[in-house]
Formats: structure tokens, C-alpha cells, sequence
């Protein structure tokens, strides 16, 4: 039986436990930040290697098929062609074996931040003049806003409300078809098949390595965080950790260059010649040849359609 005595807690003027329990330290959401990138990055490869439609393509064929998608829908204008391709992206999404719903969050927590806020002032028609849809404000004639002059008045126009749909649905398929490529290729692969669309080799390897050594970037940095903080009783005030965090970017600048010339040095040792190399070969089967011809033909036949050249 434990006593009394031992179950109790002493309080008195220290509370440093409680402090770093309760804040995140400069130091601490910094590394939290990096290994949150790692983890994403683990998430991608089990999607890369489930065996789905798009996993069962050649890398070459999706990343081509891909390009040409994000290619066909910036000169897409009809929200309605859009909206058709982005729920093609969901239904590849399905076929793929990614979660729907957290494909769909994945893409859009960024698209109403970025996309969204850019667009927003195309609404008015201070900025782009059309159709009353809702009326906001009556300022009489002669307001200005200092040097601009602004109209009687203000109101959402129904063709701004078009324009900020129709560039929101058009990012939303960008950023949905460039996901589906990165989470159901892997890297090695991906990389690699850009050298289909006569990417130069030193750009290849330059994001291939970069992509391959930031996972040791980022252990170290996690180990240099964990060091610290077996030697640390209290957190620090947010100008020390500021500092501490510069003093460490410093040190990984001179190990990241020590480092590089030794893989270097490695490489060329075992007989690198500049290109990416990998222990397969990626081969054309019938279903690749099939894919790529009906991307091709449905982006046609969609922007045709949207261009009003083929009506429905």
C-alpha cells in the first residue's frame, strides 16, 4: 500500500512542468512542423504502394495524362466542365483506394485560403462590372475612396460570381489531379518519369536528392531538439529559443554542406554518371496505352465543350 503521504503533491513556487505542459516553446513547433512533413510524406507512400487504378499505371503514362488534364482545364472557362472534372478526380480518388472524405479535406483546407481571398474582390462590381445579384451598399453619386473614384453603388455582380466559381473549381482540379499523381506514385518512380517529358537530368536528380536527404534533415533536427531537451528543467523565454533555433540553422548549413560533398564523393565512387537509376524498369502494358488515349480524348471532347464549340 502506498502512503498517504506519497499521493499527495507538493505546490510550491516551481511550476516549470506545468509551463511546458501548457505552451509549446519556440523550439518545440518548429520540429513538431517537420515531423508532421514526415508523417504526411509516410501517408503518401502507403497510398503509392495500394493496388488501385491509378498504382496499376505506368508513371510515365499518369504523370503525361496528368499534365495534360492541368494543361486542358486552365483553358477550360465553363464552371459546369469544371465541376465534371473535379468529381472525376473523386471517382479516381475511389478507384484508388484514397479516402474520399480525406482527399476532399486535404484539397480543400488550402483552396478557400489562397484561392478564395485572391479572387473575393472579383465579387463587387468595383472590381468587375455585371449583373446586380445581391445589393450591399448605396454611396450616392461622386464617392470616391481617396484617389479612386467608387460607384453609386455597390452590390455582387452575377458574373463576378461566375468568374470566382469558375477559378476556384479550375484550382481545385489542378491541386486534386497533382495530388492524385504524388500520393499514388512513388517518388523514386515519379522522379524518374520526368525525364518522359524531357525534363534535364540535373533538375531531376537536383529534386530527387532534395527529397531523398531532407528525411535525414529532419531526423537531425529532431535529434538536436531531443538532446536539448533531456538538458532543459524550464522552458525559455520565446527570444532563447529564437536564437537557439538560429544558432542550430547555422550548424545544419555547414553539416548539409559536408554531408553533400561526402555523398558526392560516394557516388562518383561507385560509378555515378548524372542519371537517376532504379532497380526496375518501367514497362507499357495495354491498359497504359488505353489511359493516356482516353485522358487525351476526354480533355479534347471537355474543352470543346466548355469553349462552346461541341453544345450538349
Amino acid at each position: 500500500m502506498i502512503p498517504d503521504w506519497m499521493n499527495g503533491t507538493e505546490r510550491g513556487p516551481y511550476h516549470g512542468a506545468a509551463s511546458v505542459a501548457k505552451k509549446k516553446s519556440f523550439g518545440k513547433k518548429t520540429v513538431d512542423g517537420a515531423l508532421g512533413f514526415f508523417q504526411e510524406s509516410l501517408i503518401s507512400e502507403t497510398f503509392a504502394k495500394r493496388k488501385g487504378l491509378l498504382q496499376s499505371l505506368d508513371p510515365r503514362v499518369k504523370l503525361i495524362s496528368m499534365f495534360v488534364l492541368v494543361v486542358g482545364v486552365t483553358f477550360m472557362t465553363s464552371p459546369w466542365v469544371l465541376l465534371v472534372i473535379y468529381l472525376l478526380t473523386l471517382v479516381l480518388a475511389y478507384f484508388s483506394k484514397i479516402e474520399v472524405l480525406w482527399f476532399v479535406k486535404r484539397v480543400w483546407v488550402f483552396i478557400p485560403i489562397f484561392a478564395g481571398v485572391i479572387v473575393i474582390p472579383m465579387l463587387f462590381n468595383v472590381f468587375l462590372a455585371g449583373n446586380v445579384l445581391v445589393p450591399i451598399a448605396t454611396l450616392g453619386t461622386g464617392s470616391h475612396l481617396g484617389p479612386i473614384a467608387l460607384p453609386s453603388s455597390i452590390y455582387i455582380t452575377q458574373q463576378g460570381t461566375i468568374y470566382v466559381v469558375t477559378f476556384i473549381l479550375r484550382v481545385a482540379a489542378c491541386v486534386s489531379l497533382a495530388i492524385l499523381l504524388f500520393l499514388t506514385t512513388k517518388q523514386d518512380s515519379l522522379f524518374k518519369s520526368l525525364r518522359a517529358i524531357r525534363v534535364p537530368k540535373v533538375y531531376v536528380l537536383t529534386i530527387s536528392m532534395c527529397y531523398r536527404y531532407i528525411f535525414l534533415l529532419l531526423d537531425t533536427i529532431a535529434d538536436l531538439f531531443t538532446a536539448r531537451r533531456s538538458r532543459q528543467i524550464t522552458s525559455l523565454p520565446t527570444r532563447e529559443e529564437q536564437r537557439w533555433v538560429g544558432g542550430r540553422v547555422g550548424y545544419m548549413l555547414v553539416k548539409s554542406l559536408d554531408t553533400s560533398d561526402k555523398v558526392h564523393q560516394a557516388m562518383i565512387s561507385r560509378g555515378f554518371d548524372g542519371d537517376v537509376k532504379l532497380m526496375h524498369d518501367n514497362v507499357m502494358h495495354h491498359r497504359d496505352y488505353v489511359a493516356i488515349v482516353t485522358v487525351l480524348a476526354c480533355c479534347v471532347i471537355l474543352a470543346l465543350i466548355s469553349r462552346s464549340i461541341i453544345s450538349l
